[in-house]
């Protein structure tokens, strides 16, 4: 200890930093609940994402969207994992096990709480604008490591939009899906998938891939926006095509995420 600091003094400098270095690693320590006995078990894991959620920040800059993602929006406190720029540099703005605020409501399948089921990654996009390619292979990068760090399903990769229709629309009709299922991400149909059988469903096929089908117009529109870059909230035989090469897949993927 400082021979500087005052002796009278030193005792209670003592306490202050023994208390630091039990606080710090109690940190460390499972909470345990006073009502029950604790009797730990090593068949245990750490709580994991089994989602990844992509947006586009809709503003000018990455320093606007790192300021905006530390503070807040018109709705309030607002949060991301991950944040990519457009030159391919990436920013981590929460830890990988924490909550981040980047869903809100909203549901993909079974998961009714996409914050503390997902990471976030918000893309610098003024929501009109193409993704540059240097963009698209640094999130590339990022969800390779993603998936195999985490063991997330590489199908289990959605926007925005897919799981809030009618509330958001990002990251929209530009968004390159293709060159993600290329690389092995997210769902895409085959080139050569047949159309759907007589009798083909489309609503029950739209609820296997993890749609919502509370607003069926507004989920129509977010489908479209995914699977084929355009407008409309009327499915037409193109549509069915692509449902019925999705929707099987999707739902063995989304089964065995639940049961790992």
């Amino acid at each position: 200890m400082n021979d500087s600091f005052p002796r009278r003094l030193r005792p209670r400098l003592a306490m202050l930093l023994l208390a630091a270095a039990l606080l710090s690693a109690c940190g460390h320590v499972p909470q345990r609940n006073p009502l029950a006995h604790w009797v730990p078990s090593t068949n245990q894991d750490e709580r994991r994402p089994i989602l990844i959620v992509l947006h586009y920040t809709d503003q000018d800059s990455v320093q606007e969207s790192l300021d905006t993602l530390r503070t807040r929006n018109s709705g309030g406190p607002v949060s991301a994992h991950y944040l990519v720029g457009r030159d391919g540099s990436r920013y981590q703005l929460v830890s990988d096990e924490r909550r981040a605020w980047h869903g809100g409501p909203g549901r993909w399948g079974t998961i009714t709480d996409i914050n503390s089921a997902s990471i976030g990654i918000e893309l610098d996009n003024d929501g009109s604008s193409p993704f540059p390619p240097e963009q698209i292979d640094s999130l590339l990068v990022l969800l390779e490591d993603l998936c195999t760090r985490l063991r997330i399903p590489r199908t289990q990769i959605v926007g925005h939009q897919d799981f809030a229709p009618g509330r958001k629309i990002d990251p929209g009709p530009l968004f390159p899906w293709k060159r993600l299922a290329e690389a092995g991400f997210g769902l895409w149909p085959a080139d050569d998938a047949p159309p759907p059988p007589p009798g083909f469903d489309p609503w029950l096929a739209l609820r296997l891939i993890g749609y919502p089908l509370d607003d069926r117009a507004a989920t129509v529109r977010a489908f479209r926006n995914h699977f084929r870059g355009m407008e409309g909230d009327a499915l037409d035989a193109e549509d069915l095509r692509i449902l019925h090469a999705l929707a099987w897949p999707a739902a063995d993927a989304s089964a065995g995420a639940a049961a790992e």
